[in-house]
């Protein structure tokens, strides 16, 4: 089996892809700088590098000595109101930095990527459940700098011997099932960890940022798909392109949403704890509904949603958060 370069591979999406390539086979090695992943998640024997995917010299090293035939990109900053007050952080990390890594993989001839991109390409869509080809008018820096890194992996896709999948992810949740890992940053924004987190007592209430969307109980509705499921379709995307499939970008989530009251009336019931919800002002760059089209993804590789319930998936946030 070829060897993968995970970066961001201790963090909380890149951690579970990490196992999920592990049970299937792969080698692994990862490139983390540890700001916000925590190395404990992973396997203790695993090849692990601490070190910035924008230290060029070091990716092309990195790449060199562990042999490595296809990188899979989840280095970077995800918090949306965050890239909105400090939108310089999110170019620098998410543009400038990943522009390094990829010339490191030309440099080098891997010519093998996926990319952790987001369903915040969209913006506020006109119509849900939104595709592929809906128009992409991003409305915070987060979105902005995975758009951008979608456009250069096109481009560099023409120019190069180099092929890539794009992942639009939705609303990703829920921890491992075996409990290998799951979301461990403390000041994660998440829902369904920050309910979690107020069933257990960490926090003292919840909040919800605005409760007047022309939704149907006024709260925003997302997608939410299980980190596990998200896992496969990765080791899938990486198998589509070993097999000598074309560059794409596919949606990733359920078709289906769940508003945030939805969610907290499901962590309560799941947890049996009713804990104190708040009414707060909206948040900027919140659009009110995200909801994938997800037909393409099952249509061009092989991957289908084996977890998509909602109660599984906090019941699996849960346990692990008790576990922390």
């Amino acid at each position: 089996m070829s060897t993968v370069l995970v970066t961001g591979g201790a963090g909380y999406i890149g951690s579970h892809v990490v196992y999920a390539l592990l049970d299937a086979g792969f080698g692994v090695v990862v490139l983390d700088n540890l700001s916000t992943g925590v190395r404990q998640n992973l396997p203790e024997d695993l090849s692990f590098v601490e070190g910035d995917i924008g230290d060029k010299p070091l990716v092309a090293k990195t790449l060199r000595e562990h042999g490595v035939s296809a990188v899979m990109h989840f280095a970077g900053s995800i918090v949306v109101p965050e890239s909105v007050t400090n939108p310089i952080k999110y170019y620098r990390n998410n543009v400038a930095q990943t522009l390094e890594l990829i010339d490191a993989c030309t440099d080098s001839g891997v010519g093998q990527f996926v990319f952790s991109s987001t369903a915040a390409v969209y913006g506020q869509p006109d119509a849900v459940p939104i595709a592929e080809s809906a128009e992409k008018a991003p409305i915070n820096p987060y979105g902005s700098s995975k758009l951008m890194i979608e456009q250069v992996l096109k481009d560099v896709s023409h120019a190069f011997d180099f092929r890539h999948v794009a992942l639009r992810y939705f609303n990703v949740a829920g921890a491992d099932p075996d409990g290998r890992t799951g979301q461990s940053t403390p000041e994660a924004t998440h829902l369904i960890k920050v309910a979690v987190q107020a069933a257990l007592g960490m926090r003292d209430r919840l909040e919800i940022y605005g409760t007047d969307y022309p939704t149907p109980d006024g709260t925003c509705i997302r997608d939410y798909i299980h980190v596990s499921d998200l896992a496969a379709a990765h080791v899938a995307a990486l198998r589509y392109l070993e097999s000598g499939g074309d560059s794409t970008t596919l949606n990733c989530g359920y078709g289906h949403g769940f508003s945030v009251k939805e969610v907290i009336e499901t962590v309560k019931e799941v947890t049996d704890v009713d804990f104190e919800v708040r009414d707060a002002p909206r948040r900027d760059g919140d659009p009110p509904e995200l909801i994938s089209n997800a037909s393409a993804i099952g249509n061009t590789f092989e991957w289908a949603p084996q977890l998509d319930d909602l109660k599984k998936i906090v019941a699996d946030a849960y346990r692990w958060e008790q576990g922390l």
